[in-house]
Parts: C-alpha cells; structure tokens; sequence
C-alpha cells in the first residue's frame, strides 16, 4: 500500500512537470515568434563576451576549454553512444520495458526536436562569432533538449533501483545538473540564443516526464495484474 501512495505521488509528480514544462516552452516559442524575446537574448550574449572583443567569451581561457567538454555531453554521439549502452545492458539483465522506455524517449526525443526546428526556423546567432560548428537551425536547442531527455530519463531510471529518497535525490540533482551544465554551455560558445535552450529544457523535461509517466502506468497495470494472479492463486489454494 505505501508502494502504490509513493507511486501515485511520483506520478503526479511528473505530470506536474510536464504541464510546467510544456506551458513554459509554449510561452518561450510564442515571445520567441512575436520578437519579444530578442532584446534579452542578445544581451545575455554580449554580456558573455568581452566589451573591446566579442570572439573573446568571458573567463579565462581554461573556461573555455571546459565548456566544449561539456558540451559534448549533449551532441549525438556521446548521448547516442550513452542510450545505446544502457539499452544493451537493460536487455542483457532482461529489463526490456525500461530498455523500451529509454530507447522510445530517445529517439522520439530526436525526432521531435528535429520537426520544431524546421517548423520554426531560427537561424543561430550571428550577434557573436560561434565557437562551435553548427549547421542545423536554432529553436529549440537540441543540446538542451536532448540532454534533459535522456539525462532525466536516465537518472529516473537509475533512481528506481534506491530505497533511501537522499540516494534518489542525489542522483536526480546530478542529471538536472548535468543538464543545465549542457544547455548554458550553448550559449556561452554562442551557437544559441537563451531562449533556444530554455525552450530545450522545458521540453525536454516534459518530454522525460511524459515517457516516466507512461513507463508507470505500464508497469503498474502489470504489477496489479500479477498481484490479482497471486491473490487468485491464494484463494484456490485455500
């Protein structure tokens, strides 16, 4: 019984996060449409860069360094390499529904964040030179989106298998962190507006949040299944 309150709790939980995130992102991309959102954009952009030269980003020049490792955090392929490990290794030990339910949040994950950015067709930034190479378009940020996708999947997932909630919550502190790390690493290398990758992130959370919620309700009509199957099985016995 307390299983289950935990479980609705969590669940309603998630369904608050992706409301949130899916109002949020609706409000950005409707500010982001009108042009609302331009002159906050491009001063966060220029803050990041130095007054006398704006290929030079704050910091000093180890910061910079940084910041292209974590960004790799949130490109293809490390997180294509990340997905396809843990799908693997779930298959392996015979968990195939969270295999599917990593494997369906990521790749659906791709599949939209790559259908808005036609749909809405911003071009990167041109405010300050781009110290990354970039070639898609802009709005939502795919870094920013994927990563909450996958990381916040991932650290749902992994947070399942610890009883003690500061286990769970340390591991989910770390996947938003990580997250939020991918996503403000976009725009201090310039190839992101802010508001391309807040939109990311309140997608991609609802977007997590969404499959955690179908993930849940799956697996909860299974364990009720298999309760009433042994329940059955009790009662003939007796």
């Amino acid at each position: 019984m307390m299983r289950r309150a935990r479980g609705e709790i969590a669940a309603l939980a998630a369904l608050a996060v992706a409301a949130l995130g899916l109002l949020t992102f609706a409000e950005v991309a409707d500010e982001m449409a009108e042009g609302d959102s331009h002159v906050i954009d491009e001063q966060i952009l220029l803050a990041l860069r130095s007054p006398t030269n704006p290929s030079d980003p704050i910091g000093p020049g180890w910061v910079e360094l940084g910041v292209s490792d974590v960004t790799a955090l949130g490109g293809y392929i490390v997180l294509t390499f990340l997905v396809v490990s843990v799908v693997v290794y779930l298959l392996v030990i015979g968990k195939w529904r969270n295999a599917v339910m990593v494997s369906g949040a990521s790749v659906s994950g791709v599949f939209l964040s790559e259908l808005l950015k036609v749909q809405f067709g911003r071009p990167r930034p041109e405010l300050v030179p781009q110290l990354a190479e970039v070639h898609s378009l802009s709005f939502p940020s795919g870094h920013a989106m994927l990563s909450a996708v996958i990381y916040l999947t991932l650290g749902a997932l992994l947070a399942r298998f610890h009883k003690r909630k500061r286990e769970r919550a340390l591991i989910m502190v770390y996947a938003v962190l990580v997250t939020m790390m991918v996503g403000a690493s976009r725009v201090y290398l310039g190839v992101h507006w802010p508001t391309d990758v807040l939109a990311g992130w309140a997608l991609g959370a609802a977007w997590a949040a969404v499959w955690w919620l179908v993930a849940w309700r799956f697996l909860r009509d299974r364990q009720e299944t298999e309760d009433d199957i042994r329940e059955t099985d009790a009662n003939i016995m007796h």
